[in-house]
């Protein structure tokens, strides 16, 4: 049997280990051909015979300015039903998942000191998903509609591959499915035809280290937990 790399396995443990949600950014740009490595490191993902599916959209500049703007516009004053074009999160929680939603929430408004009764507060933290939390650049991934729900599982690949392979080169990324409820206005602004839909979007640039958002921590079920083995 082969025996393991120690170096290998510490770098790829790190790299894995350290990606997180960040909710905050600092300014500073990606240029592009770092964004087009990434991209290139990411479609190394496997895809059901090689299907490929992902349809990346990178936002930047006055692009993302524009978008942002749209979508608040909208959040603060709906106008259509803001519903994604699939069901990304179950219509009914039940355990295990309610309670780890839930901690989810309380930790992070913890961090951020906003109470539980503090509605508006929460409303505007919610907003900042637009906003790509400030993030130089934003993505937008859509699928063919013609494809399966084997491709969600690509995809998944697709976009964890990407942010490991974004962790390497220093950046930190949100994956958000907020953006799907906002489909009309991402399928108009970027000319994403109707053939495809939309599957989340994505925050990506340098962590801003000093806001408190960023120090939050999400658990882990460990292996043996989720695990079985059929001897």
């Amino acid at each position: 049997m082969p025996t393991p790399d120690p170096t290998a396995v510490e770098i790829v443990t790190q790299t894995i280990r350290s990606r997180h949600s960040t909710r905050r950014f600092l300014p500073t740009p990606v240029p592009k051909e770092i964004l087009l490595e990434i991209l290139d490191l990411a479609a190394s993902a496997p895809s059901g015979v090689n299907t490929q599916p992902w349809h990346v959209h990178v936002l930047t500049g006055a692009k993302l300015a524009n978008i942002s703007t749209a979508i608040l516009a909208e959040y603060d004053h709906p106008t259509f039903e803001h519903k994604g074009e699939y069901d990304y999160y179950p219509q009914h929680w039940v355990e295990p998942y309610l309670s780890r939603r839930r901690k989810n929430g309380l930790d992070m408004y913890g961090l951020l000191k906003i109470g539980k009764e503090d509605k508006s507060q929460m409303k505007a933290q919610w907003g900042r998903n637009f906003q790509f939390f400030d993030a130089p650049v934003g993505l937008i991934f859509s699928l063919d509609r013609i494809m399966g729900q084997g491709s969600l599982i690509d995809y998944g690949g697709f976009l964890q591959t990407l942010m490991i392979a974004a962790r390497a080169y220093g950046l930190d990324t949100c994956v958000q499915a907020a953006f799907c409820d906002y489909h009309p206005i991402l399928h108009r602004e970027l000319d994403i035809p109707d053939s495809e839909f939309i599957v989340c979007g994505m925050s990506l640039g340098y962590a801003d280290p000093a806001d408190p958002v960023n120090t939050l921590e999400t658990g882990r079920v460990p292996a043996q937990e989720f695990t079985r083995f059929h001897e």
